[in-house]
């Protein structure tokens, strides 16, 4: 997720060779950008900011823990007049637009997702939503930008964020068709190479290339579900690209699923393919894979790049920064997994460490504190009930005397 909205953002300024997965440079701070108090990881947050602070949110929010207030009214303090947001805003004095920050789909229905999840902020996510609205385009789907061209990724996240706030957008028509509509146009057709991936947008003379990163995107897009899966019952059969019957958003999703079990049947993850870098393993998008099947029910077939995750993932995930714990925080949701025991790595500790601590809660008492409160409440009994006999002495002493000293 952060690798591939990192190169949506890149793309979109014309410099998507500078998208390395991993960002490896997050651990030390960018000398070019000032990382604001509140705000989760020490790197450059030009391009991710408010991306890596809402999965940074929505993780610890999955998990059960309040963020603090600080990290919260960081990303709210991003929100643009309009509703929409920005990947960042250095001076949110200064108003987006125009030469300041440009609100952007992919920023503001991460936001919208992180902010839905923690509750009592109906009037951001609500200007957000509408925003988003604004800027659907006529083929029923999303692009990065406002005005560009639709693209799997910026369609599956907005569709995300659109069923987190409550709203209906497979019902959504705002210029014509619907994101289903949209991202079915976007599917590679069966009997083709890489049949039931989708591509991220198509080429210049309109062909459709598979693309797993996108493919992953449009499986939780074409389902009508954000980041966050909730562990369901596994399907028995695993999916087959099929063109029969109708070309339903399920079929979609299947015909998706089966792509990426195919695609990490092998070796357990997906590779990278970047222009023009050497091909790596590609961890960001073996999650999102993860997250992907299991939204789809095929829990068992996402078991394998889980595993392979939990024992190659963790270096990735330090040299990444909150953005990638996060991922895999989520992946392990996604399955039932605990992401506190990640191959011997607590994921939500180490995604503590790197932003404001969160607001603890309540700790359990030990048996041995339970044993000593209740010695201790055992012997306040004894003494209320030893000043109780006491005092019923006292009192009997004091009728008798008044009984001897009656007249």
């Amino acid at each position: 997720m952060n690798v591939r909205r990192s190169a949506a953002a890149l793309a979109a300024i014309g410099v998507l060779a500078a998208a390395a997965p991993a960002t490896a440079a997050e651990a030390a701070p960018s000398p070019k950008a000032t990382v604001p108090a509140g705000l989760f990881g020490k790197g450059d947050p030009t391009y991710d900011g408010v991306w890596r602070q809402s999965l940074a949110l929505l993780a610890q929010a999955t998990v059960g823990e309040k963020p603090a207030d600080e990290a919260v009214k960081w990303l709210t303090g991003q929100q643009c007049a309009d509703g929409g947001f920005a990947s960042f805003r250095a001076d949110t004095g200064k108003a987006c637009g125009g030469k300041g920050a440009q609100a952007d789909t992919n920023s503001t229905a991460a936001a919208v997702q992180a902010l839905a999840a923690l509750g009592g902020h109906d009037d951001e996510t609500g200007k957000a939503v509408k925003w988003l609205k604004d800027q659907q385009n006529k083929d029923g789907g999303w692009g990065y930008a406002p005005g560009g061209p639709s693209d799997t990724n910026s369609t599956s996240v907005v569709v995300g964020a659109l069923a987190a706030a409550g709203e209906k957008p497979a019902e959504l028509r705002g210029k014509g068709r619907t994101p289903a509509q949209a991202l079915a146009a976007l599917a590679v057709p069966c009997d083709q190479d890489g049949g039931g991936a989708l591509a991220f947008q198509p080429d210049k003379k309109g062909k459709l290339t598979a693309n797993a990163d996108a493919t992953a995107a449009g499986v939780l897009g074409a389902l009508g579900k954000g980041f966050v899966v909730e562990p369901g019952k596994a399907r028995a059969k695993a999916p087959a690209c099929t063109s029969a019957g109708k070309a339903t958003p399920a079929r979609l999703a299947d015909n998706a699923s089966a792509h990426l079990i195919g695609a990490v049947g092998k070796s357990g993850h997906l590779m990278s393919a970047l222009p023009g870098a050497e091909k790596q393993p590609d961890f960001g998008n073996t999650a999102d894979t993860v997250v992907a099947l299991a939204a789809d029910g095929w829990t068992e077939q996402a078991k394998a790049p889980y595993a392979w995750l939990a024992k190659n993932a963790a270096k990735w995930a330090r040299q990444s920064g909150p953005a990638a714990y996060a991922q895999l925080i989520l992946s392990a949701h996604a399955v039932g997994a605990d992401p506190r025991d990640f191959g011997g790595t607590d994921l939500v500790g180490s995604l503590d460490k790197l932003g404001p601590a969160p607001a603890k809660a309540a700790a359990e008492p030990s048996a041995e504190a339970e044993e000593k409160a209740t010695e201790k409440s055992g012997n306040s009994v004894w003494w209320i009930v030893g000043v109780g006999l006491v005092a019923g002495i006292g009192v009997g002493f004091l009728f008798s005397g008044r009984k001897k000293n009656r007249p």
